[in-house]
Order: structure tokens, then sequence, then C-alpha cells
């Protein structure tokens, strides 16, 4: 049996690490990502630093793979648990006597053995079948070649001769890539190592060589990326006795080279000479004593040096940070099973029931939410940005009011169109009194004008409507049927266009209503009489009044100079006017013109106004504008209330009536049923993760409870 460490029997109460190690335990039995960082010790340093001799020497006994290059490549969480001897059974368990167990292990007994979290029940006395076991569980994942793998090893090893600790053992540190490693394998390592201690609840073992310069460790120069003021990094000093005779490293212990709060702890590991000869740790512990007693530099401290001091001081710090981060871990562990508790809800259970009950309920949910969304009675009101019901108002009194009250009657209509309209509508004979014939012909074609906007208004509804859809499809019961979420998708998709047709139909009749019946008796519109007197009073301001110079007073009309002829084509005929009527620009007033109008050439074949408007043409014109301007406007009033309501009710309260009848007609078929309701791969990933995790932070919220 192995020699019992006096050190390692008398300490204080090791639960605290025991409950964290149950913490890991729980964690890594779920195979998915741990979410709470647990507080633990990382080991880092180089590959020839000796963070394996210094693992074997705190446990007291040889149990990691060795070899060339890189041996651990993959991290093995080491939990050692102090358990008092029985000494009294065989290795397999027995009473002594009974019967031996073959092993090739001569230090086995029965009061130290080892259990893998991925084999449990199973112990092994044997430790050489521990390292077996780990080099076959790492191949497992990595492969025979060099390449590495973050899926933690998790291995218990119970002992008398061990402190309560947990350490987390990670490849050694490597720049150049040898043999079949891969070429960023420096990389790979960087990574891994980097993602263990940068968590804040980690402390950091850094292994370095004593007989190299302390500026070059890889092991402190990471450290010193995460923990930049050495708050939670120790420093191991191993082959302290192979350092050159003279040399020490008293002023590394002292903190004079690079300090760390935690300080440094010098070790002597067994050389490799001593591991082919299987050198017995018990003894290289005694040469360590010896070693540390007898040299001249280090005999005045020799009890804050070697395996057994590092041993007891990384078991202080680790119950000293558990203790201090235990209140954190608490509350981490109640927000995530809260978190993960909620998402396994709004997830559901895998058995609802009924197939066709699961679709009706689903069906009566959703036609009832679109109806509470239009209406604005959501349970979701959102106070950030305008929703549903509230859209489709704003389309409504702003886009489509705004949208049709920018439709001007003349910007495509100008006065020298609307005097060509008026001839073309007296024929023959000039017209005595202003035409109606016009007015209708250019209000008529103005009012459909507004069929434009007006469809436009539908198709604004229509892509409300898609996006309300959207929103209620987003929700996590239709994440979780993707089949059923399709369907619901196509048939309403379908249902809204199909309601489309008859609502564009009304929204065409309303436009042809208005232009096909001109109802000049409306009571807001202004007539031709009043439009006439407005004309004559606005013209009438504008003209000169003449005045008597001896008494300053207005003269009659009688004595007011003779106007111009109103007709410019009558001055023309009396020689007053040089062609200035509504053909002015054809007969000019040139002699050879006068001799094209004394040969009464025919007119030419495409004939325009392109002559000044006289004066009585300006008041017909703006007599006509007048009567547009009146009529089109009372169209635009009746348009912006009858629109919106022709959509309400052959689109919006259509389908809000009829929405819960058209998804039970198209969906609800037996035939169907369960296709629909087939979930998708990643609903019942997922779920399966939430239910470990609520299962495993469960468990780890009774172990901390434990604690007071």
């Amino acid at each position: 049996m192995a020699q019992t460490n006096p050190n390692a029997i008398n300490v204080n109460d090791p639960g605290l690490i025991t409950l964290v190690n149950k913490l890991q335990d729980v964690f890594t039995t779920v195979g998915v990502q741990n979410p709470i960082d647990l507080p633990q010790i990382v080991v880092v340093g180089s590959q020839s630093s000796g963070k394996s001799s210094v693992l074997e020497n705190i446990v007291g006994r040889d149990f990691l793979p060795r070899g060339t290059g890189i041996v651990t490549r993959r991290p093995l969480v080491l939990q050692l648990i102090n358990r008092a001897g029985q000494q009294s059974k065989q290795p397999n368990g027995v009473p002594d006597g009974d019967t031996k167990v073959e092993t090739t292990d001569a230090a086995s007994n029965t009061d130290e053995w080892g259990e893998f979290l991925h084999i449990p029940g199973q112990k092994f006395f044997d430790f050489n079948k521990i390292r077996d076991e780990i080099v076959k569980e790492t191949e497992s994942k990595t492969g025979r070649n060099a390449g590495i793998s973050p899926a933690p090893i998790n291995l218990r090893i119970y002992s008398p001769n061990v402190l309560t600790l947990t350490l987390v053992d990670l490849p050694g540190l490597t720049k150049v890539p040898v043999g079949d490693q891969p070429r960023d394998i420096e990389k790979q390592i960087r990574e891994m190592v980097l993602k263990q201690i940068m968590k804040s609840n980690a402390i950091i073992l850094a292994v370095t060589a004593a007989n190299t310069d302390l500026a070059n460790s890889d092991g402190l120069k990471l450290a010193r990326e995460v923990d930049p003021e050495g708050q939670r990094t120790i420093g191991v000093l191993t082959k302290v006795d192979l350092m050159d005779e003279g040399t020490d490293v008293v002023d590394i212990l002292a903190g004079r080279i690079i300090p760390l709060r935690l300080g440094y702890v010098p070790v002597v590991n067994r050389g490799q000479r001593d591991i082919e000869q299987k050198k017995a740790i018990s003894s290289a512990l005694e040469n360590e004593r010896q070693f540390f007693e007898n040299h001249k530099a280090y005999r005045n401290k020799a009890s804050y040096c070697g395996t057994p001091y590092l041993a007891r001081k990384l078991n202080l710090i680790l119950m000293m940070h558990i203790k201090q981060t235990l209140p954190d871990i608490k509350a981490r562990i109640q927000a995530s099973l809260q978190k993960y508790k909620d998402e396994l809800a709004t997830l559901g259970d895998s058995m609802l029931g009924n197939s066709g009950n699961i679709v009706l309920n689903i069906i009566t949910e959703f036609s009832n939410e679109y109806r509470t969304v239009l209406e604005g009675h959501s349970a979701e009101l959102s106070s950030i940005e305008l929703s549903g019901g509230a859209r489709i108002s704003f389309v409504y009194h702003e886009l489509y009011s705004n949208g049709v009250k920018a439709v001007d009657p003349f910007d495509v209509v100008k006065d020298i169109d609307i005097r060509t309209i008026l001839y073309n509508s007296s024929g023959s004979s000039p017209a005595l009194f202003v035409g109606t014939t016009a007015f209708e012909l250019i209000v008529k074609h103005q009012i459909k004008r507004l069929e434009e906007p007006s469809l436009k208004c539908v198709s604004l509804v229509y892509d409300e409507l898609v996006r309300i859809l959207s929103q209620l499809l987003n929700k996590p019961l239709f994440r979780r049927y993707p089949s059923l979420k399709e369907r619901f998708h196509g048939v309403v998709i379908s249902f809204f266009k199909k309601a489309m047709d008859p609502t564009n139909k009304l929204v065409r009749d309303l436009v042809a209503m208005e232009s096909c019946y001109v109802n000049t008796g409306h009571p807001d519109f202004l007539n031709g009489h009043r439009a006439m007197a407005i004309v004559n009073e606005k013209h009438n301001a504008a003209k000169p009044v003449q005045v008597d110079p001896k008494t300053g007073k207005p003269l009659p009309p009688s004595a007011q100079p003779p106007q111009r002829s109103a007709s410019p084509s009558l001055d023309a005929m009396n020689g007053t006017g040089e062609g200035s009527g509504f053909f002015g620009s054809f007969f000019g007033g040139s002699t050879k013109n006068k001799k094209k109008m004394a040969a009464m050439e025919a007119p030419p074949p495409t004939l325009k106004a392109s002559g000044t408007l006289s004066e009585k043409e300006t008041q017909e014109v703006e007599v006509i504008k007048l009567l547009i301007t009146s009529y089109f406007n009372i169209v635009r009033r009746t348009m912006i209330d009858m629109v919106p309501k022709a959509i309400m009710l052959n689109l919006v309260e259509h389908t809000k009536e009829e929405m819960q009848r058209e998804l039970l007609e198209q969906m609800y078929r037996a035939q169907e049923l369960d296709d629909l309701l087939k979930e998708s791969d990643y609903t019942i990933r997922r779920r399966k993760e939430c239910q470990q995790m609520v299962e495993s932070l469960g468990r780890a919220q009774e172990i901390v409870g434990q604690v007071q």
C-alpha cells in the first residue's frame, strides 16, 4: 500500500469542493454547453514544462499517458476526493484472504481507485488501466492522429492520500507542428486553453520549468492575457533541481520578477529515467522533501516548497474561491433554470393529444388572434411602433387621403386645352354660353385618374394583412410545426387574394359611378351662374377706372373710353387685328398671308388653337376651371370616404369574419392532419436539450441549496 501522506489527512471539511465536483458531473452528463461558470483549477504550460508529473505527484500515482508529441489531446477534468482508507477488502471488493485480483499495477490497493463519468459504476483499482482508458477515450473523439478535441474526459480519483481538489489538465502549448500534427495545432491549442482560462471563476495553475527564463514561459504569457494583474494565477516552478549550480528561484518566489497574488510554489518531479524505471512517487516525494530541506537557498522556507504544500495551497485557494463565488453561482443557476423552463414551455410537450383537436385549437386561436390584432385588442400591443389595424388606418387617413388630394385636375389639362374643347363642343356654331359638354368631358376624365390611387390603397391594405399574417406565423407554435406553418401561409394568402378581386371591382365601380353621372345638382356644387358672377367680378375689378381730372370722381360708363372688341376674329374681319384670335398663328398679318387669305386655301390636316386667348375666352376658361375644381373636390371627398369603406367591407371585414371558416374548409382534412403536425428537427433537438438542461439545473439547484 502506498505511503499515507500525513499532510493530506488532517484537512478542513472539503464539502464545498465536493459540491462543485457534483455540479461538474451534473453538467457534463447532459452533453450540452455548461451554462454555469464553475470554480476550478486549470493547468496550463508548455509540453516540456512537467505538467503531467506535477499532477501525478499531487495524486501520488502514475496514471497519465506519456510519450512524444501531444499526449493530452482532450481536457481532463480530474476530481480528487479525499476518502479515509478502509483496509478491509481486496481491489475486487471481497474480504481479505478470499480472492486476489490480477493487476499490472504493483501499487494497487483497495483504498485508491478511479471512476470515469462515461463508465458509471466501474471502479479502476489498476491505475495502468486508467491510463489505457484515457488513451482509448481520447482516440474515440480525436482518432489516432495528433488532433485535439474540446470534449472533456471526467476522471474522479478516491484516495486517502489526496486533498479534495478539482483540476483541469489541458494539452501542452506547442509552437511547431511535428509529424502528423495539424498545421494549425498551435492555434487550436491556444484557443482551447484561452476558452478555459478566460472564465472569471477559473484559477490558473501556470506550470513553468525553473531552468528556463521566466519571461519566456508560455503558460504565464497566456495567463497574463486574461489575468493581466495576476489576481487568479498561481505559478508552479518545476525542475528546480536541474538549475545551474549557484542559481535559484528565490527572487521569483519573492515576487520580484513577475509578481502573482497567489504566489509561486517550487517542486521537484521525477526525471525521465526515474519514470522509465518506474520509480515510486512516494520515493520521489521523499527526495523532493530532502532536496528543499537540504538546499541552502530553500532550507529556511522548505515548508513552503514541494508538492504536499502545493496540494494544500490549491485546496485552500479553491475552497476560498468557491465560498466567494457561491452566491453568484446560485443566482445564475436560478436564472438559467427559469430561462430553460420558459423555452421548454414555448416548445410544448411532444405529445399533445388527438391531431384533429390540436389543429382545430390552432385554427381557432389563429382566427381569434387575427381578429384581435385588426381590432386593436391584442394583449401584445406595442408602445414603440404602429401595428395591425392601426397601420391600416394610417394607410386610409394618411397615405390614401393625401394621395387623392395630391391629384391636380389641371396638371395635365392646360387653359389652351380647355379652349380647344370648348370650341370642339360647340360644333359649327360659336357658343353663346359656356357649354356644359366641355365641363363634363373634362371632369369625367379627371375623375378616372382617381382609380389608380384607389387601387393602390387596396394593394397597401393587402400588404398590411400579409404583414399581420407573418407576425402571427412567427410565434413559437408555428416554428414547432413547419408543415402547418407553410399550409397556414398558403391558405391565408390564397384567401386574401380571393378577396382582392371583389374589392378591386368595387373600387373601380365607385370611380365608374362618379364618372358616369355628373351630379350638377349636388348641394355643394358651385353652379354656372355663381361661377360666371365670380369671374365677371374678378375681371371688372381688374379693369382701370377713368376719373374726372377736375373732381377726382369716376366717370360714368358712357364717358368711359371704348374697350377693344372681345372678339379677335371680328377685329380681324374689320381689319383692326393682325390675326391674334383663335387661329392667329395660321393667319398672320404679313402681305404673303393676306394673299393666302384671299386665295382661301384649304385648312391644314391638323388644325390647332394657337392664338392668344381673348377676354371672352379667358372668362369662359376660368368659369370651366371653377366648375371643375368645385365638382372634383366633391368627388375627392366622396372617394376618400367611400374607398376605405369598400376595402373594409370586401377585404378586411370579410377576411376577419370568414377566416376560421376558410381555414377549416381548406385544412381540416383527416388525411393531412398528422403530416401537418410533424415537428421540425430543430424543435425535437431543442426540446431534448432544454429538458436535459432543466433536469440538470434542477439537480444543481438542489445541490447548492444544501449550502446555507
